[in-house]
């Protein structure tokens, strides 16, 4: 399940529009909004290019995209 809220603040701190997130995905904008409201889930192409474009770290990523507490333990 994806963090909506941590994906769109980091969307604001990159200073990316979602339209050029979902041309670098190869979908459209509509179901970019779609996987961000947890409409539909995010392949594992489509993290790794997330990740890549908003600089994600990969506990961010893992927050962002696999709801993983920072400081869990497992």
């Amino acid at each position: 399940m994806t963090n909506t809220e941590l994906f769109r603040n980091k969307v604001e701190e990159i200073g990316v529009t979602y339209t050029f997130i979902a041309s670098k995905i190869g979908i459209t904008r509509e179901a970019l909004y779609n996987k961000i409201n947890n409409g539909t889930e995010f392949k594992a192409s489509e993290i790794a290019v997330c990740s890549k474009v908003l600089q994600l770290s990969s506990k961010e990523r893992d927050k962002i995209f696999f709801d993983v507490e920072l400081n869990s333990t497992m």
